[in-house]
């Protein structure tokens, strides 16, 4: 159903910083910057952009908004959260953990543009 996800930044080099470290810890490559300024991360065979806003105004993150990246394992999941969080993202949530029901293991991070991303695994059935 989806083509892409774009998240605004206003500090792209922060943001390369943060994105590369999450992509590496879940086997991707850094993001590449295009001639607009966007950071450009191909993975899996989905894209993730970061952009500076077009208007020119300031980015914000939308609440209640979440960007859900799919994990292979939980070890992927934690790899990704522990990544996250050296490189500048602010952990929220629950700590990352199955969750009541025994179905997802899931891991939630804000960027440092306060975007909100959650790593999900789907558990094997029982």
């Amino acid at each position: 159903m989806f083509s892409h996800m774009m998240v605004g930044s206003n500090d792209i080099a922060r943001s390369k910083k943060f994105y590369d470290a999450l992509f590496a810890a879940i086997g991707g490559k850094p993001g590449s910057q295009d001639p607009k300024g966007r950071l450009v991360y191909v993975h899996n065979g989905a894209a993730f952009l970061v952009t500076p806003p077009i208007d020119g105004n300031p980015a914000t993150y939308a609440n209640g908004s979440t960007i859900g990246f799919a994990m292979a394992s939980p070890a992927m999941a934690d790899a990704w959260h522990a990544a996250g969080l050296a490189a500048g993202g602010r952990a929220i949530e629950d700590p990352p953990g199955v969750r009541p029901g025994g179905a997802l293991y899931l891991a939630y991070l804000r960027d440092p543009d306060g975007n909100k991303l959650c790593a999900l695994h789907r558990m094997p059935a029982a």
